[in-house]
This record gives structure tokens, C-alpha cells and sequence, in this order.
């Protein structure tokens, strides 16, 4: 193996994965040299690099297609700022974040329910908070195109709840994903995680509540609701779905909380994140 020619090796990386180039370089001088080459990282990148760096707000330029793999990896704003795209540095599969003008948020246009500003902790140039509505629906939609083939995805809405928040923990959210003409798998999930003695002073206002019962969702012995990330946000899963190898359908992806009635307020909403599952 130490004899084969240094085009011969960079062919043979080029059919492995990422991770196992990453750590080919250890073998020998030849593997570390194959695997530096432009040759080898072509294959990694997403077939619409090009594209892709054509609209970020990243106007650099690479020494190389590895120096532009890891970048990718890092993550770059596209689209007029309103997507980030990324992708895992082992395994080379695609992630999107769709950023909240990305969305479509009911109402999110009018003043006295939503408000649109520049945020410090947000990865993009503004988010957007819940002022009081009684009528919370999300949507995010993306293509199947875009993203890695033969892949499971989890859709997961990115959030804070605000010190000022109510009436997010009384009746559930139903979210859901649609792709295609496929059917709607519903599931349910609470916007805030249990405060009981908040809860109590909740129920003391608005009345017991038999949809809670109803639509209250359990995974273990806990309720469904928002689970922290590593960038000190919240995330709730939406769902998830394949992507197959050829076609390109849409992907709907929804929180809604129409059925309860009450007013609610204090979620602030950084975008959709689509990834692959583990």
C-alpha cells in the first residue's frame, strides 16, 4: 500500500468518507499529501458549492477545497442572510437553519402581536418575540433537493422563553411534518418546560383545562417540551422524514397552538434547524 503513487491513493480517499481521510493522514506522508489534494475533497463538497458561496455573506476566498470543506463546516450565511448552511465535518451530510423571516409566523407583521429586532444572541441579523397572541402557528418549508440523499432528518424549532412568558404551558402545540403529498405525522409538545408553581397560578386563571388532559404528550415520566442546545437556546423537534436519492419534494414543517384560546406570550423564535438524526 506504502508503494501505490500518490494519484492512486487520492482515488482510492476519494470513495471513503470524510472522517476516514481526516485520519488517513497518520498512515503516511503519501496518504497525508492524497489526502490534501483538491482531487479527494471535490467529492466531499455538496455538488452546488459553487452556488452556495456565490450567495454567503463570506466573501473569502480558499487556498484549496479542504480549506473550503472545513469552512463549510463552520457554517456560512446564504440567501440574503436568511439560511445558514453547514455541514458535519465526518460525515459531510447537510444541515440548514432557516432564519425567522424565513418563516411564516401568523401575524408576525403586526405590532401588537410580534415584535421584529436585532438580538445579540441570535445568528442572525434579527428575531422575532411572541408579544400575546391566542393564535401561534409556525411554518418552515424546504426542499428535499438541497439537502443529503438517503438521509433521516429531524426538523427542530429554535426558541427562548422569556421571563415575561404565559400561558405556554397549559394546552400543548401540535407539530407536524409534511413532505410531498405524504401524510401529516402529528405529534404534540408543550412551549415551555413545567413550572409548577407557576402552572398552579396558571390554572387558578384560566380554569382546568380538559384538552390538556387530552393532548398532553408524555416521553418517559416527563412531558414533551423544549430541550436545551449547546448554543444556550431551546429546540423543540417538529418531526422528522427520509430524503430519498432522485426526488425533490417539499418539506412542511409546523408548530401550531390554535385550539386552546388563551393568550399567550414570551417565546422568542431564531429559526428552523434541519439536520440528519444520528
Amino acid at each position: 500500500m506504502m508503494m501505490l503513487p500518490e494519484a492512486c491513493v487520492a482515488n482510492i480517499l476519494s470513495f471513503t468518507t470524510p472522517a476516514d481521510t481526516f485520519s488517513s493522514s497518520s498512515v503516511s506522508s503519501v496518504f497525508r499529501v492524497a489526502g490534501d489534494s483538491d482531487f479527494v475533497w471535490e467529492k466531499f463538497l455538496p455538488s452546488d458549492y459553487s452556488f452556495l458561496i456565490s450567495t454567503s455573506t463570506d466573501h473569502r476566498s480558499f487556498s484549496s477545497k479542504k480549506e473550503l470543506y472545513r469552512c463549510l463546516c463552520e457554517s456560512i450565511l446564504i440567501d440574503n442572510g436568511r439560511k445558514f448552511f453547514k455541514i458535519d465535518k465526518l460525515s459531510g451530510k447537510i444541515s440548514y437553519i432557516l432564519s425567522p423571516r424565513d418563516l411564516s409566523i401568523t401575524w408576525s407583521d403586526q405590532r401588537h402581536y410580534w415584535s421584529w429586532k436585532h438580538r445579540s444572541d441570535s445568528r442572525f441579523s434579527e428575531g422575532v418575540e411572541l408579544i400575546m397572541t391566542d393564535w401561534l402557528e409556525i411554518k418552515g418549508k424546504i426542499q428535499t433537493g438541497v439537502l443529503s440523499p438517503n438521509t433521516n432528518y429531524g426538523a427542530y424549532l429554535i426558541m427562548k422563553v422569556t421571563s415575561r412568558a404565559y400561558g405556554l404551558d397549559l394546552v400543548a402545540a401540535e407539530t407536524w411534518i409534511k413532505v410531498g403529498n405524504g401524510e401529516k405525522k402529528i405529534r404534540t409538545s408543550y412551549l415551555s418546560c413545567l413550572d409548577n408553581k407557576k402552572q398552579q397560578m396558571e390554572r387558578l386563571f384560566y380554569g382546568q383545562r380538559e384538552q390538556r388532559m387530552s393532548t398532553e404528550e408524555v416521553v418517559g415520566n416527563r412531558r414533551r417540551g423544549p430541550e436545551a442546545r449547546d448554543d444556550g437556546w431551546l429546540e423543540i423537534e417538529l418531526g422528522e422524514f427520509e430524503t430519498g436519492v432522485e426526488a425533490d419534494n417539499e418539506v412542511v414543517m409546523s408548530l401550531t397552538e390554535v385550539k386552546g384560546y388563551q393568550l399567550k406570550c414570551g417565546i422568542v423564535i431564531d429559526g428552523i434547524e434541519v439536520r440528519p438524526k444520528p
